[in-house]
């Protein structure tokens, strides 16, 4: 059985869907036996009142013919049941039973049985009250310091407290501003009632001020209270807790002051008896009764909160010391003393689920066996496990965990896109019975999709699955790359694993260059441009992009425009003479998208002739001055973002200290000027409004100027891979350090991560001795003061490839590289002084190309030759 479920002692079920909440169980000696024990009385609201004084032969029994000592049934619903001194000349207890109009009250007493069936309970109806209005709960005590006696209290529906003295009624007295009655206690301590208002107020008003007020039999003021005769109840004190009060209890214990607890609905209170807090617990449940029982160390109150996921918490003040689980829902819970139980637990639901139980477990009567005790022989365990090793060796080395064939036929994952519109459509096609199965698809930002979330629950062996969405753009800026990824994942059952084994399966699709780019007007002037080689004749453009221009007489079209939605212009030009093309604009991650597509264009029209040795090359000058533009840009951007955020903190708290100065201000029972803090809370709202709305414009311009930098990083390998002719694990080696991250954010940048990045290329496969190597990359990765380190690494590493280096991820890489430049080029620096001098130098190659013409001739020599020159 779980540590953390009440044992049962008894319980049992009371009645047929009869109803019941927290004021219809009590616990006493009603009978007045005088041993010690008590008896559980129920009401309900049926009208049944039952006493059962449990005994169980064994743990766990439930409810058997002579636990239940009486039920009787009054016909009016009971609200609630309590027992105290309630009848004059004597000091014996008796049973108070509330109805909604009628208060009873009762003497229980036994007569003993002469025969097996055992003791014979009865009630006797001491006297009862006529109510004229309908009663919602009650309190009992020694008001006004009486002695050997209990008066009653019971408050109204209307908010109106009647006060009964016994058999005779004392007086009625209507609560200021009352509109719906809350709980009520009584305090013997401080003489008061302590209730809670529809204002969400904890209220206390002293018996004597109820006492001595204007009689209220009627809610209008009388004549009385006009001309200003008689007293006006005045509230003693009051406290706001913000919530609806769902129970009330006053406890006193000898090791503990005397304390005010409040249940509300979703705190938990403790207050002095001035009203002030003692402490509070903020409760991460929805409660649903609680009882303050003991004080086991000094200052300190243990109590019992049930709540509707069937749990009973036990806290000491504020600490949680054990949760237990309960069978049913508690509306209320009493601790008494039961047969030879002391301190049962007794719990009763809205159903009518009477349990007693208690905490803690059964003593544990398994031991476990000895264990026969033998010498072990290692040689033989050795000669043992090394045959384990071989057969282990050799299954890895027959048969693989999946056969190759089986898994790629698994599932097939096609995606079919209009080359004219926006639609894409993903084919799914299995072999096998396959399920959970979940389609993802991915498109770069700012492009959307329709839907990018598919489940399938079962695909049966040989089924096609078509799903269908759109793709459209969605801001004024362009995404990196027209490329989206279509993510399967998938579980195969098999007859050991009926859930199946997870697989996953991917298909990457292009999306055609209109969805982001419309027909334009060429230019014959921008302020970036780059030429492209290539080692075949010419192709006219009207074949490479069809839709993008009109045909003309010849054929034969050198020049187009196009526009992109975001509203900048690309010029794409094919030569005449030579076999060049230069793409030109005035934004330089612009020239990203169309260089790609051609590139990409030219090798399907090439390939589609049977021509398998068509080849591009890059022979000018990688542009990073423009690059490095882009860079400081968003650099910038994260650097402002920062000093956004630090400013908002800034004004929040002060927001907060301001709040608190007021507050402090308003509680005051003395009012005091408010020394324009009105004025400043005002000043400095408006600010943190401003500040957040910077903070949310400077993320979205970092988000636009990160997309743009992704574009020109993809256009800037492409030249360097076309410039060195560097084969496509390579370019992988390059996208991986300058592309790792799909989001760029304030904890972790681009900045910072490709710089990492950059310099394990550089003191590794790049390095040119075992010195650089030694040098420890910093473990930490922070946001940097500025970008000239990166932008170094970055000149560098060009500078790198341009000599003879090579990328390479393998372990035989980390060894220096030998290089043997072409030309006679310098040597990698090694310290400051000659990096400056390879900076000075690189300027020279790395310059910004804005201004080649397609129609000027350019002798075909290597890039280095033309450096060396």
């Amino acid at each position: 059985m779980s540590l953390f479920k009440a044992r049962d002692w008894w319980s049992t079920v009371l009645g047929d869907k009869e109803e019941f909440d927290q004021g219809c169980l009590c616990l006493a000696d009603v009978d007045n036996t005088g041993n010690g024990q008590d008896k559980i009385i129920v009401g309900s609201f049926m009208g049944y009142l039952r006493i059962f004084n449990p005994h169980p032969v064994k743990t766990g029994d439930g409810a058997q013919a002579e636990d239940l000592l009486l039920e009787v049934h009054l016909r009016d619903p009971i609200l609630q049941v309590e027992v105290g001194k309630f009848v004059s000349g004597t000091e014996m207890l008796h049973l108070a039973v509330l109805h909604s109009r009628k208060l009873c009250v009762y003497s229980v007493s036994g007569t003993l049985g002469n025969v097996e069936h055992g003791n014979q309970y009865q009630i006797k109806l001491m006297y009862e009250h006529n109510l004229q209005r309908t009663a919602c709960n009650m309190t009992y005590g020694s008001f006004g310091g009486v002695k050997g006696r209990d008066l009653i209290c019971i408050q109204s529906v209307d908010g109106m407290l009647m006060v009964f003295e016994q058999e005779s009624y004392a007086f009625g007295r209507f609560l200021p501003g009352s509109l719906l009655p809350g709980p009520l206690a009584y305090s013997s301590r401080t003489d008061s009632f302590i209730t809670a208002s529809s204002c969400h107020q904890v209220e206390s008003y002293k018996y004597q001020v109820l006492a001595f007020a204007t009689d209220a039999d009627k809610r209008q003021e009388t004549e009385q209270q006009k001309h200003g005769s008689g007293k006006r109840l005045v509230v003693d004190w009051t406290l706001n807790i913000g919530e609806q009060a769902l129970d009330i209890c006053i406890v006193s214990f000898i090791q503990s002051a005397s304390s005010v607890f409040v249940l509300g609905e979703r705190n938990f209170f403790c207050l002095k008896d001035n009203g002030q807090i003692r402490f509070m617990k903020k409760l991460d449940y929805s409660p649903s009764c609680f009882l303050p029982y003991c004080s086991v160390s000094e200052g300190t109150i243990n109590t019992l909160i049930g709540n509707h996921n069937n749990m009973l918490h036990i806290y000491q003040d504020v600490t949680l010391k054990w949760a237990t689980q309960l069978p049913h829902v508690p509306v209320a819970v009493r601790v008494g003393c039961l047969h030879d139980l002391k301190g049962a637990i007794v719990t009763l639901s809205d159903d009518g689920h009477l349990q007693c139980s208690y905490l803690g477990t059964d003593p544990s009567l398994f031991q476990a066996p000895k264990v026969e005790s033998r010498e072990l022989n290692y040689d033989e365990l050795d000669m043992e496990l090394k045959e384990l090793q071989k057969v282990i060796k050799n299954v890895n080395k027959s048969q693989d965990v999946w056969p190759l064939t089986e898994r790629e036929d698994d599932l097939k994952v096609s995606a079919m896109v209009s080359p004219n519109f926006d639609s894409v459509s993903v084919t799914l096609k299995n072999r096998v019975a396959l399920q959970k199965i979940k389609l993802s698809i991915y498109v770069p930002p700012p492009l959307v999709l329709t839907g990018d979330q598919f489940t399938f629950e079962f695909m049966a062996p040989e089924m096609t699955r078509t799903v269908g969405f759109s793709v459209y753009l969605k801001g004024s800026y362009l995404p990196p790359e027209l490329e989206g990824n279509a993510v399967v994942s998938y579980s195969r059952p098999t007859e050991r694993n009926p859930d199946g084994i997870p697989r996953v399966s991917q298909c990457k699709f292009r999306l055609p260059l209109k969805l982001v780019c419309l027909p334009g007007q060429p230019s014959k002037t921008a302020s970036h441009k780059l030429t492209i080689d290539t080692n075949k004749s010419p192709v006219s453009l009207l074949s490479l992009f069809p839709g993008f221009a009109k045909q003309s007489e010849d054929d034969q079209v050198n020049v187009m425009g196009f526009r992109f939605l975001g509203g900048s212009q690309v010029t794409l030009l094919a030569s005449k003479t030579s076999q060049r093309y230069r793409i030109q604009s005035e934004q330089f991650e612009d020239l990203w998208l169309i260089t790609n597509e051609l590139i990409i264009r030219l090798q399907e029209y090439f390939e589609k002739q049977g021509i398998k040795d068509f080849t591009c090359s890059f022979s000018g000058s990688v542009p990073l001055e423009e690059y490095f533009e882009l860079i400081d840009h968003h650099f910038e951007l994260r650097i402002n973002g920062e000093k956004l955020e630090e400013l908002l903190s800034e004004r929040a708290v002060q927001f907060r200290a301001i709040q608190r100065r007021l507050l402090t201000r308003f509680k005051d029972k003395t009012p005091a000027p408010l020394q324009h803090l009105d004025t400043l809370l005002d000043g400095t709202y408006k600010q943190v409004i401003a500040l957040a709305d910077a903070v949310e414009e400077n993320q979205d311009n970092l988000f636009q100027s990160f997309t743009r930098l992704k574009s020109a990083t993809h256009l800037v390998i492409l030249l360097i891979g076309l410039w060195q002719k560097l084969s496509t694990d390579q370019i992988a080696i390059l996208e991986a350090a300058f592309l790792p991250l799909q989001q760029d954010t304030q904890e972790l940048g681009w900045e910072e991560t490709v710089d990492a990045a950059l310099s394990h290329l550089l003191k590794t496969c790049l390095s040119k001795s075992s010195k650089e190597q030694a040098l420890n990359l910093s473990s930490q990765l922070g946001i940097p003061k500025d970008t000239g380190q990166l932008k170094k690494h970055i000149t560098l590493l060009c500078d790198r490839l341009a000599k003879g280096g090579r990328l390479c991820l393998s372990t035989d890489a980390a060894a220096p590289q030998t290089m043997v430049m072409p030309g006679g080029c310098a040597t990698i620096p090694e310290s400051d002084l000659e990096g400056r001098a390879i900076e000075q130098d690189s300027s020279e190659l790395f310059t910004n190309h804005k201004h080649l013409m397609v129609e000027t001739p350019v002798p075909e020599v290597s890039p280095l030759q033309g450096v060396t020159e």
